[in-house]
């Protein structure tokens, strides 16, 4: 037994090995020396390999039938009676013989190839198992350390000190890391390369904006708040669309917190990108200005069929709409899933008036229903008749009237 034990205890570290269970470990240790004994002795269906998982010590017992002298068709599954009497003088023809064979009887060369063959199929099994646990883990949010910083990627390992790799593209533009650096991202892609795992993680999908909203926003990661889409220009801009199912939950505002304390920190993580967050509508007219968002639109034309959308606001708005690098504008539309174009306001458009300016003649309840339906300026109500006003707005056709006739004085 002592070679036995000698040789479990040279695989040692196979027990320190990650994501392995110790029972996984045992079962390859007796498929691989099943796999010397058939090389040896043609079959193993009459051995028994015992691994005890406590102490790592192996037994190997062959068994044989006793045959008559000059009888035995096979040595490797029978033994004559002369033969196993040395062992044993009570056995008879037809008894078992149980023989326990060493690892030493196999010679130096097969333990050593056995071991090779054990470090093989022990990295195949931890290969499997990392490429499957991160497969699951698609979109999560991890912590990682830097260990390496090459020109084209980032090398992370985990807290199991698997591999992630974190490449350029993935970086925001204004990321700077150091060997040591703890670093937040989400598990982007994991694919199989030459056999090894390669896990890509992200610092510029919107998941990992999401994710970071989820830490942030107990709403969100209650689901009191749902986010319903993210885009981003990485470092430069984002813009998040968020709805509530509980009409006493301010979105918007349970997104930036008290004082912008909840965003504050997302900000910083993503160095210093600007977000906006925008209460989500199925108003493709009110969705597409609070898209614009922080221009203020003048009136929309919307073509349903093309998916496009003519803006016109006032002239000082426009670079607003427009964005620094056309990062807004570009935004909106992938937020909203319109191409917008954005047109100065013609002269005469330009002397429109707010609607909240009536406000001394107009009750509050019925300019907040024309500003839900996108109808934030005298012009844009006059431009509407009042069948369109009816259908599109609770009010009834009356209160319209009366609308029309106030805004309708301002421009006489």
């Amino acid at each position: 037994m002592s070679n036995n034990i000698n040789l479990i205890d040279s695989f040692q570290e196979f027990k320190e090995f990650k994501n392995i269970d110790r029972p996984t470990v045992i079962s390859v240790l007796e498929e691989v020396f099943r796999s010397m004994i058939r090389r040896k002795y043609g079959t193993d269906e009459n051995c028994d390999v015992i691994v005890n998982p406590d102490n790592g010590d192996l037994e190997i017992w062959r068994t044989r039938v006793v045959v008559e002298d000059g009888f035995s068709e096979d040595d490797d599954l029978e033994i004559e009676l002369a033969d196993a009497r040395k062992y044993d003088p009570d056995l008879e023809v037809g008894d078992d013989y149980i023989e326990e064979i060493t690892l030493e009887s196999f010679g130096r060369r097969a333990i050593l190839a056995a071991r090779q063959t054990l470090v093989s199929k022990i990295l195949e099994l931890e290969k499997d198992e990392v490429f499957k646990k991160y497969k699951d883990r698609e979109g999560e949010l991890i912590t990682g350390e830097v260990y390496q910083i090459w020109k084209k990627e980032t090398l992370v390992l985990d807290d199991d000190g698997n591999e992630l790799i974190l490449p350029k593209t993935e970086q925001i533009p204004a990321d700077y890391f150091k060997k040591g650096d703890s670093i937040r991202a989400v598990v982007h892609k994991v694919e199989m390369v030459n056999a090894n795992p390669r896990i890509i993680i992200s610092r510029t999908a919107p998941e990992f904006l999401q994710r970071l909203f989820e830490l942030e926003v107990p709403e969100i990661f209650d689901g009191l708040i749902t986010i319903r889409k993210i885009v981003r220009e990485p470092g430069e801009r984002a813009k998040v669309a968020v709805e509530s199912y509980d009409d006493r939950i301010d979105p918007v505002g349970a997104c930036v917190g008290m004082k912008g304390s909840r965003i504050h920190g997302i900000v910083r993580e993503l160095r210093n990108e600007n977000i906006d967050v925008i209460n989500y509508t199925n108003n493709t007219q009110l969705y597409i200005q609070r898209a614009l968002s922080p221009a203020r639109i003048g009136s929309i034309k919307l073509d349903d069929e093309h998916k496009t959308a003519a803006v016109y606001l006032k002239s000082d708005q426009v670079s607003l709409a427009i964005g620094r690098g056309g990062h807004n504008i570009k935004l909106a539309g992938k937020l909203t899933g319109y191409e917008i174009d954005v047109y100065r306001e013609a002269e005469e458009v330009e002397e429109d008036v707010d609607i909240e300016e009536f406000a001394d003649e107009i009750d509050g309840w019925i300019i907040d229903e024309l500003k839900r339906v996108g109808l934030d300026t005298a012009k844009s109500v006059l431009a509407l008749s009042v069948d369109d006003l009816v259908r599109r707005t609770d009010l009834e056709e009356n209160t319209i009237h009366e609308i029309i006739q106030v805004l309708q004085a301002e421009f006489e």
